[in-house]
Parts: structure tokens; C-alpha cells; sequence
């Protein structure tokens, strides 16, 4: 449950708090008001994705702050302990903050522990679920059909079963296509791949051998220069009448008899043997240098041509000597795969035809399971839609197989919802008969069925009752207030019948003082949520007859335990 939302400098608004209780909490504001911010940033605690655009004009930093109360689920207390996160408490709170800066240094924090956005979202699910705007139309799309259909299945380990033959008979048949492929040209890419070889072989380049020989053309290159230096040293130090050692030298002599008379120099005798060693190590180091350099035009010739046959090799094969040495482990490979293609193929065919079969025998397990719970979904999906006036609605799930090549890792099932609200018509895609005030109560009662509101998180609905009104919106809000009966419900709703059961009701308010617009959230006393109902209701100008409409309205609730009996049907999970 979210105990507390605290938002600072996002967007238009500057500093707002919100605590929300236990059941159905409603926000409702004008269009544009800012609702959509505050369910954006709710969801930024459950892990989405947010940009420093979100952070207010003019500001460097931003906050978004919740508390939680989480239930003790052993899933979500292990991931906190991987994390090196403390679990939870018995009080179960948790405090998930995310700061954003224009710097671009954005941070989470989970019980003021530093953490990763990979951690958040992988918490995420088990703080809230967020069902937004336009989700409608995913529930056009059947590959979303599968996907509700299998959370409400449960079928899990046959599912990562089923995936996981999927993708060892995937990974057969593509070694096979590359097989058939080099097959089908083997004259000509053995030709290919024997050259290749025999070219890198014949120059045989070595590790760094580029770089090395690249060193000692420089040096053969500049052999006067480097002659020149050294003698040059070692005169200077050793050889000249004015020596740097015959410095030393007498120097070292002169220490010594000061040292005689005032023993405070004697600690600078050591250093000046000390830096005799070192010229004189010098010295002898430039001499033997200058005694080994030999120019040789004939060497120099030699790597030239050595390192124009590695640029060669390099200027084909990858851009450096690891890349060409790469290339030549490559073409070794696929040359012996292609001279014993004759068995690999065979090989590989067997085993094909066996991942095949397990493939099969597993997902064709999935599919009876899945035919055998569609049975029980579609049964729970039409009650549930008897509770929002689709009381004559039909929903059926159909299935068909795919054909080998459209196998996937969810199996062979292609499935698709069909519907019908209207008696007396035959049930037809999804797609193409529901409105949108249909689509808007089939969103949130497939959520319901499929298992995906459930009593161990907040569950929000921006705008759940989008295009619909009147009686369908009292049906509506009543199966929000049924749910909100066992968990909490955060819901935006511009519809009266909907706020007038709310056990919350917090107004989202935009004003500009001319200078600059902010955002504001308050919660509603009795007397201001009555007021706001006849806003809903008249608009801008609101009559004393809206005043009684609204009064009436929010009567529902004290008669709700009486009139929610005839909403209620059997839970998904129950009836599975």
C-alpha cells in the first residue's frame, strides 16, 4: 500500500504531499489540472523510465518520494537481501526516493540505501501496478491476449519449460540454415577460405610484432642522431678534460677535508659517492650503447617490407594482428566444419528432429492446460462484466495452431479474444467490435480476472473509466469500490458517479498568479467533495440542483454494502 507520495519541482509542481489511505482513493481535477504528473511520478518509484525533462523550469534538482507498506513476501525480502539490503520490518515500510539533477547524476534510494534503477525495477512490481492511458489499445493486440491468458493460467514452470526447447530446437535450426548456406557454395568458399588461410599462415604475423618492428625502424631511421647522443653523454661525463666525473671528483676531495674540520658535511660525503656511481653507470651505459649500434640499410629494407605485408594482412582482416589472428581461427573453423558437412548435417538433422519432439510434447502440454483454464477464464471475465453493465456481453478465447515456422517460445498457440455486447449477436474479434467505453471496463475487468490486481500492492487507474458515463459509470465505480473492499485502489476520474465513492478524495488544482503556474493536491472534506461532485456534474457554474444530484450520489456509499452484493463474482484465483 502507498502510505505517502512527496513531489518536488517536477514539472509544475513545486512542493506537494499526499497521504493516501486504505480503499479506493480517488483524484479528480480539471483537464490538464496535473493528475497525469502525479500517477507519472508514482510510477517513476516503481522503476519506469524518467528524463531531467520532468524537472521544473529553473530548477537543478528534483525528488519523488513514497512510502510503502509491503507485504512479507519472501520473493521480495530475498531480492533485498541479494541487494545487501536490511528486509522489511514487521511493520513492513518501505521508503523509495529518486532524485534527478540537469547534471544528469540521478539517483534511488530504497531505506536510504544507495541502489541501482536495475534493482527498482526489478522491486517494482511488488510496490504498485500502474495500468495508464491508452492501454486500451493493447487489448486489441492477440499477443497481449496470450499474455493475460497465461498470468491467469499459473503455468509457470511449463511455460520456462516450453521457452527453453523452444530455444535449443532455435539454435539447432539456425546451425543447420548456416550449414545448408556454406553448403550450397562449398567449391567456391572452400577456394575463399584456403587462400585466406594460406596468406595469413605464410606471413605468420605475432603478437605486437607490428609495433615492435614499427620501434625499431625508427631507431635505424634517426642511427646518426642516436650516435651523435650517446657520444656526446659519455664525453661529458667520463672522456672530456672537463668531465663531469673529474668534477666529482675533485669535489668529493674538498667535502672531505671540510668534513675534517666540521663534521656536519660528512653526511654529504656518502651522497656525493652516491652520485658518482650514478654518472659513472651512466657514463658506461652511453658507451656500450654507442658500441652497439650497427646500421645495416639492409635491416631497415628488411622491416619495411615486413611491416607493408602485416598492413596487408591487417587492411583485410580487422585492422590489427589480434583481429587477423581472429580471422585465421575463424576460416580454420568453418573450412573443417564444411569438409565434414556430410555428417554434421546428418548429425545435426537427428538432432533437430528430437528437439522438435521435446519441443512439441512440452508445448502441446501448455496448450491443453491453457484450453482447459480459457474454459474457467472466459466464464470469470463474463460474470466480472455483468458487474459493470455488459450484463449481456459473451467472451469467448479462440485458439488456433501456428504453423511450424511461426513457432515461438510461448509455444504453438495463436490466441484471440472474441466478444460480444449486445444479445442475439455472435461474439467477433476484440478488435473490431468493442467501443471505447467497452474497452475501458474490458481493460480493468481482463486485469481483474488474469490475476493482475492483486491485495499485496497499490493498484492505479489513470482514467480507467475514459469514454463512458451514466449508469455504466455507477457500475464502474462500484467495481472499483468492490476491489478497494480487500486492497487499495488509487484511480483518476473525471467521472461524478465514480468520485462519489471514494473513501479519499484529493483534488488536483492548477493556478497561475500571472507570473508563473503550479500545482497543488488537498485532500477533500465532506462539504468540498460535495461541491466538487457538482462540479463534475454541471460545470462551471454550478446549481443547487447538481448540489442535490451530488448529495444523492455520495449516498451510495453508506449504501454500498447492500448494493455491492449484487456485484460481486467469484474471484479469478478462487475459481481456478
Amino acid at each position: 500500500m502507498l502510505s505517502l507520495l512527496k513531489i518536488e519541482n517536477i514539472a509544475l509542481i513545486d512542493e506537494l504531499a499526499i497521504e493516501f489511505g486504505e480503499g479506493l482513493n480517488l483524484l479528480t481535477g480539471e483537464t490538464g489540472s496535473g493528475k497525469s504528473i502525479i500517477i507519472d511520478s508514482l510510477g517513476a518509484l516503481t522503476g519506469s523510465r524518467v528524463t531531467t525533462d520532468l524537472i521544473k523550469d529553473g530548477q537543478e534538482k528534483a525528488l519523488i518520494e513514497g512510502l510503502f507498506e509491503v507485504s512479507q513476501v519472501p520473493e521480495f525480502g530475498a531480492i533485498l537481501v541479494a541487494a545487501g539490503i536490511e528486509s522489511i520490518g514487521e511493520d513492513g515500510e518501505l521508503i523509495v526516493r529518486r532524485e534527478l539533477s540537469t547534471s544528469g547524476k540521478n539517483r534511488v534510494f530504497i531505506n536510504n540505501n544507495l541502489v541501482t534503477q536495475a534493482l527498482l525495477r526489478e522491486l517494482g512490481p511488488y510496490l504498485a501496478d500502474i495500468h495508464g492511458q491508452g492501454e486500451q489499445a493493447s487489448l486489441f493486440d492477440p499477443a497481449r491476449h496470450l499474455e493475460l491468458l497465461d498470468l491467469f493460467c499459473e503455468e509457470k514452470e511449463l511455460s520456462e519449460r516450453v521457452s527453453k526447447d523452444f530455444s535449443r530446437l532455435a539454435e539447432i535450426r539456425r546451425n543447420l540454415r548456416e550449414l545448408v548456406e556454406d553448403d550450397a557454395s562449398k567449391l567456391q568458399l572452400i577456394d575463399v577460405l584456403r587462400f585466406q588461410i594460406d596468406e595469413i599462415t605464410r606471413v605468420a604475423p605475432q603478437t605486437e610484432e607490428d609495433e615492435q618492428l614499427e620501434d625499431e625502424k625508427k631507431k635505424l631511421a634517426n642511427i646518426e642522431k642516436l650516435s651523435g647522443l650517446s657520444k656526446d653523454i659519455y664525453g661529458t661525463l667520463y672522456e672530456n678534460d672537463d668531465a663531469v666525473i673529474s668534477s666529482i671528483d675533485r669535489v668529493s676531495r674538498l667535502l672531505s677535508e671540510l668534513a675534517d674540520f666540521d663534521p656536519g658535511f660528512g653526511a654529504h660525503v656518502e651522497g656525493m659517492e652516491t652520485a658518482r656511481a650514478f654518472i659513472e653507470d651512466l657514463a658506461i651505459a652511453s658507451r656500450d650503447y654507442l658500441g652497439s649500434i650497427d646500421f645495416s640499410p639492409g635491416r631497415l629494407e628488411e622491416i619495411e617490407t615486413r611491416l607493408a605485408e602485416l598492413a596487408g594482412l591487417k587492411r583485410k582482416y580487422g585492422g590489427s594482428i589480434e583481429a587477423v589472428a581472429r580471422h585465421l581461427e575463424e576460416c580454420v573453423s568453418r573450412l573443417e566444419r564444411i569438409e565434414t558437412a556430410g555428417k554434421a548435417r546428418a548429425d545435426l538433422e537427428s538432432e533437430l528432429e528430437t528437439a522438435r519432439a521435446v519441443f512439441l510434447e512440452s508445448a502441446k502440454k501448455l496448450s491443453a492446460r491453457r484450453l482447459k483454464h480459457s474454459k474457467k477464464f472466459s466464464k470469470i471475465v463474463e460474470e466480472h462484466l455483468a458487474s459493470v453493465a455488459l450484463e449481456k456481453a459473451k467472451f469467448e478465447v479462440r485458439f488456433a495452431l501456428r504453423e511450424d515456422s511461426a513457432w515461438q517460445e510461448n509455444g504453438i498457440d495463436d490466441i484471440e479474444f472474441f466478444f460480444s455486447a449486445n444479445p442475439g449477436e455472435p461474439p467477433k474479434p476484440l478488435a473490431r467490435v468493442a467501443s471505447g467505453g467497452e474497452a475501458s471496463r474490458l481493460m480493468l475487468i481482463l486485469k481483474t480476472a488474469a490475476g493482475l490486481v492483486s491485495d499485496k500492492k497499490a493498484v492505479v487507474f489513470d482514467e480507467v473509466d475514459a469514454g463512458i458515463g451514466g449508469r455504466v459509470a455507477e457500475a464502474v465505480g462500484l467495481k472499483l469500490k468492490t476491489l478497494s473492499e480487500t486492497q487499495q485502489i488509487l484511480c483518476v476520474t473525471h467521472q461524478p458517479q465514480v468520485a462519489s465513492l471514494a473513501d479519499k478524495h484529493f483534488l488536483i488544482e492548477k493556478t497561475d498568479d500571472g507570473k508563473k503556474t503550479k500545482v497543488s493536491a488537498r485532500e477533500l472534506t465532506e462539504e468540498e467533495r460535495l461541491e466538487e461532485i457538482a462540479r463534475m456534474l454541471a460545470g462551471e457554474v454550478i446549481t443547487q440542483a447538481a448540489r442535490e444530484n451530488a448529495r444523492e450520489m455520495m449516498g451510495l456509499r453508506a449504501e454500498f454494502q447492500v448494493r455491492s452484493e449484487e456485484f460481486q463474482v467469484p474471484s479469478s484465483r478462487s475459481s481456478k
